[in-house]
């Protein structure tokens, strides 16, 4: 298991992002499972090292983009312009054209410009001026936010939440690790020497064997149980959707594959339920801002699980 290439790009994300082996751990289920995911944390706790982290570590294109009030959806999906010289109108693709993708500060911008990428995401091609362009394989977005500001912010609705496998929180480092990078941190950031240790073919063939792996019939009525659950649920307006209940059957999946097993275990399902669901809850009365929103969530999400009995 300790060569295996989920073990190699584990330890070289941890290389560099010290102290937190569940968002790691986390973050490796959403690369193998082939979803997209959201980090939302304060300023200054690692998101943009973890992302780079991810990105150096799979061989493929990565692009950063910075979200701002006037990003337009042309500067994420490209422009058709027209060639003088050979008389004709040419395709010039913006930065989604790669295999992971930074959104950093997703809800700065409008939402015609959160859509236009989001759109993207869920149907893995761009259409513009009535021609189709597919994005490569494996695409993979990043998004970052800061929940404790609102002002000039403009939050994902849940229909667009729900296109994110997971949505983590990264926290501040223990103290034994933070002085560690105060005595050891130099000048240059340490991701910048990150190399790749998995390629893009090894990445296309770990989403393909995440198929593979066998899931009991106890596991899935156990998901179906915690799904309705939040769909009665009175303090909630909506539930979990259909799509949401199969993201958390495939990172269930795509998280055995990564302890080295051929079949999915209850922890599996348990350790994922908040990552998974979380944010796909529509409270009846949303907090201000994103932290108090995550955390109500988090805490309804937490208080129906404990009512439904775990397979063992």
């Amino acid at each position: 298991m300790s060569d295996s290439p989920i073990a190699k790009l584990t330890a070289n994300i941890s290389s560099v992002f010290l102290g937190k082996p569940q968002v790691v751990e986390q973050v490796v289920t959403a690369v193998i499972a082939g979803g997209h995911i959201l980090i939302e944390d304060v300023p200054g706790v690692g998101k943009t090292t973890l992302t780079q982290a991810i990105a150096r570590s799979i061989g493929g294109k990565f692009q950063r983009i910075q979200f701002t009030s006037d990003l337009l959806p042309a500067d994420i999906l490209g422009v058709t312009i027209f060639d003088r010289n050979q008389a004709r109108f040419e395709f010039r693709p913006g930065p989604i054209f790669a295999n992971v993708i930074l959104a950093d500060e997703i809800n700065r911008t409008s939402p015609r410009t959160q859509s236009a990428l989001l759109e993207a995401m869920a149907e893995q091609r761009v259409s513009i001026d009535d021609q189709t362009y597919p994005l490569p394989k494996p695409f993979i977005v990043l998004a970052t936010q800061n929940p404790i500001e609102y002002h000039g912010t403009y939050p994902l609705p849940e229909s667009q939440l729900d296109r994110f496998l997971v949505r983590l929180s990264i926290g501040y480092p223990d103290r034994s690790i933070e002085k560690k990078l105060l005595l050891n941190r130099q000048r240059e950031e340490p991701v910048e020497q990150l190399g790749a240790v998995l390629s893009l073919a090894e990445l296309l063939s770990l989403q393909a064997q995440v198929d593979r792996i066998m899931i009991e019939e106890s596991l899935v009525d156990y998901i179906l149980q915690v799904v309705t659950a939040t769909r009665t649920a009175p303090v909630l307006r909506a539930g979990v959707s259909t799509r949401g209940a199969l993201a958390l059957v495939r990172a269930a999946k795509a998280r055995a594959l990564v302890q080295g097993r051929t079949y999915c275990v209850p922890d599996d399902v348990s350790e994922l339920l908040i990552p998974v669901l979380a944010h796909r809850l529509a409270l009846n009365n949303p907090g201000q801002d994103l932290q108090t929103h995550r955390q109500e969530s988090e805490a309804i999400l937490r208080e129906l699980v404990a009512a439904i009995p775990l397979p063992v």
